[in-house]
């Protein structure tokens, strides 16, 4: 008699069936496709006020308001025919000049604030998916922060948060 040296044709479909099922239970909770693309989303709205904010500011040199008044307000046409409220040269952390800088579409985004600080955060995303544009102050630039699980103040949202 010989000895057996392989597997057999069953054999291998069956451990191919095995390993196929494993893939598909275990591959989503490892590839967070749609985490990932919040993410990207809200990485382009931040660059989206952070270029609008170049293009405020530039607006604002030129007609002589980057600095304000007393308390560093003033407003600004920005060509679309609507006058911008700025701080120090920048975009109002209000949600009307916030929405109006970026030429924002409510129906996608839930922007939410007041008093120099507005939440940005795709409709249907989960609590932790946000990031708040804070305006300008007499001695900083205006800033973008998002908090995690811990409501500690971190940078950006992760993949995992969204």
């Amino acid at each position: 008699m010989q000895k057996q040296q392989g597997f057999t044709l069953i054999e291998l479909v069956v451990v191919i069936i095995i390993l196929g099922i494993l893939a598909v239970t275990a591959a989503p909770k490892f590839i967070n496709l749609q985490g990932d693309a919040r993410v990207s989303t809200l990485q382009g709205v931040k660059a989206a006020i952070q270029s609008a904010n170049s293009l405020v500011y530039s607006k604002s040199a030129l007609a002589g308001v980057e600095k304000g008044d007393t308390d560093g307000k003033a407003t600004v046409d920005i060509g679309t025919g609507i006058a911008l409220n700025v701080v120090f040269g920048y975009t109002a952390g209000e949600v009307a000049d916030v929405i109006n800088a970026v030429d924002m579409s409510t129906d996608d985004w839930g922007v939410t604030g007041t008093g120099g600080t507005v939440k940005i955060q795709q409709i249907g995303a989960p609590d932790l998916c946000f990031f708040e544009y804070t305006q300008a102050t007499a001695t900083s630039l205006p800033t973008f922060s998002s908090k995690n699980a811990d409501g500690d103040v971190i940078s950006f949202p992760v993949a995992a948060d969204c």
